[in-house]
């Protein structure tokens, strides 16, 4: 083999590894500055979702940590398989996205969270930011939007034909799962929204302990984020941790977790719901009163039994002695 090709080869190698070292140093340089300049701006604002398009999904928290969720086959199982992978450094993001992506999406995530109208896209708004009427245009044929339209509706999947009835429930079946699938990954979202939005709160109050049961403990940390340990029923008595949305929504509905979250809440500071305080006062009010009414009503009824057994017994005395014979 020609030695000299080899050296050319070797060094075109080396030196595409030293830019590629000298631009993920810059752009890490670059995304630093950037995020230092807003961290403020987004914790006070929660965090942001920068990307969320099935299966990919990028988001900052308000400590400035990043979220990067990705959805893969698994060849072994032949089952979808979310994995939610936290990014704590620049260094860290910009060796899995590029740095031009995670801008725009910042700049798209923000205009999305402040109500700014999109940048013009379709034909009549182009034409109407640039000032130009529509009859100085020249026409290109036949409808694009028609032929993206059709273009779009090929790649859909066939219409399936039931011709009975395991046929029609096979495809419930498998609507079934894909739903399920797919409530999964909403509530999820949902939860994952809410540790992002919850973390700069939940820094000050601490970890806060929501259910401490004898097969289950579910706490929200300092940090925003909400870890869990349970003892699955097909298991003898192994407890299970669970860390991310995507493993809790498995046990846990995220309406319950929020109702109960808020019981836990208003317990530990019962400022936060007086209203819950007000009527728990109330109650112990009535009972109270109840108790001092039955313990007034017990008092009243034993002192009239007294006094009757005592008439009881004078009577019995006076109608002895009027019976007695006399000497």
């Amino acid at each position: 083999m020609d030695t000299g090709r080899n050296d050319l080869l070797g060094e075109i190698a080396a030196d595409a590894a030293l830019e590629r070292s000298d631009f993920l140093v810059q752009a890490t340089e670059q995304l630093r500055r950037f995020l230092d300049r807003h961290k403020e701006r987004i914790a006070a604002y929660g965090g942001l979702t920068l990307i969320d398009e099935e299966p990919d999904y990028l988001s900052i928290a308000a400590d400035g940590t990043f979220r990067s969720r990705t959805r893969f086959l698994d060849d072994l199982t032949g089952d979808w398989v979310s994995e939610t992978e936290v990014i704590e450094t620049a260094s860290e993001l910009v060796e899995l996205y590029n740095p031009a992506d995670v801008f725009a999406a910042f700049s798209e995530a923000a205009k999305e969270a402040a109500g700014l109208a999109e940048e013009p896209t379709a034909t009549d708004d182009i034409l109407d930011a640039a000032g130009i009427a529509p009859e100085e245009t020249i026409g290109l044929g036949d409808d694009p939007y028609a032929a993206a339209a059709d273009s779009w509706a090929a790649g859909q999947p066939a219409e399936i034909e039931l011709d009975d009835d395991e046929a029609a429930a096979r495809r419930l079946y498998d609507l079934a799962l894909e739903f399920q699938e797919r409530s999964q990954r909403a509530e999820s979202r949902l939860l994952d929204d809410f540790e992002q939005a919850a973390a700069p709160a939940s820094n000050l109050v601490g970890e806060l302990v929501i259910v401490d049961d004898d097969d289950e403990r579910l706490v929200l940390t300092s940090a925003g984020e909400f870890r869990a340990e349970v003892v699955p029923e097909d298991t003898e008595g192994e407890w299970r941790s669970l860390t991310g949305p995507e493993q809790l929504v498995e046990f846990y509905d995220p309406t319950d977790v929020f109702g109960d979250l808020a019981d836990a809440l208003a317990e530990a500071y019962p400022s936060v719901a007086p209203e819950l305080a007000g009527s728990k006062d109330a109650t112990d009010g009535t009972d109270d009163a109840d108790d001092g009414g039955d313990d007034a009503a017990a008092s009243d009824a034993d002192a009239g039994d007294d006094a009757g057994d005592d008439d009881v017994e004078d009577d019995e005395e006076g109608a002895g002695a009027e019976g007695r014979p006399t000497a």
